[in-house]
């Protein structure tokens, strides 16, 4: 296992800062601003768009994420639109073996595709932040490849969120920006060896609202 500077830096960092600097404080950054129009953000009208240039989360007014979103925007610049879909596919399933090919040390990492280095990137939450886990993609292929939630992921912008709990291992596709939010949270929180009771409370608060969120695939599937 590794620990290399994080794949995304946290909206707001500066240059050389620790990543996820937005998510580590309590307390929201004054006056924010979107990255493209320079509007101030309010709690209301903030989304974020992934700089594939700088390999960063910024931040961005609806208006300016909703631009980005429309088909060849992506594609003409710098900026990908993080989406807001949570999806489920209750028709795969997972089991403790699964988890243990993955050789992930910990009950929760996601994973995403990294474009520019055209490779798949699995990471997981520590106390020092988001840690790379070295994964074989002949594992990724056996594990998770034939999924509909893989085949739907969407480079940069998006994850497979795991979570190996009671003996069995739950898959969500999530924002890639909640994500770093989970990490900033754990890193905030952990204590000792596990983590401590105030980290697995946040955990688990976290995975409560993911599967309040989350569709099933085949209903994103329909036409």
């Amino acid at each position: 296992m590794s620990g290399p500077p994080l794949p995304l830096r946290a909206p707001g960092a500066r240059p050389g800062a620790p990543g996820l600097r937005r998510f580590l404080d309590e307390r929201p950054p004054a006056r924010e601003r979107c990255e493209l129009c320079a509007v101030t953000l309010t709690g209301t009208d903030h989304r974020h768009l992934v700089d594939v240039d700088r390999r960063a989360l910024v931040c961005a007014c609806v208006p300016c994420a909703l631009l980005m979103e429309q088909p060849g925007a992506a594609s003409a610049g710098r900026f990908r639109a993080v989406p807001a879909r949570y999806l489920t596919d209750p028709d795969h399933h997972l089991d403790e073996g699964a988890w243990e090919r993955l050789q992930i040390p910990v009950g929760v990492a996601f994973f995403f595709h990294n474009a520019a280095l055209d490779r798949l990137v699995a990471l997981y939450p520590s106390p020092a932040g988001a840690t790379e886990s070295e994964l074989d993609p002949a594992t990724w292929t056996d594990v998770l490849g034939d999924s509909r939630l893989a085949a739907m992921l969407e480079s940069d912008v998006e994850a497979l969120l795991l979570r190996r709990v009671d003996g069995r291992c739950v898959c969500y596709l999530v924002p890639i920006d909640v994500c770093y939010e989970l990490v900033g949270r754990m890193r905030l929180l952990w204590q000792g060896f596990d983590g401590g009771a105030e980290a697995r409370a946040a955990l688990d608060t976290f995975f409560d609202n993911v599967v309040r969120q989350a569709r099933p695939v085949r209903e994103a599937e329909a036409p």
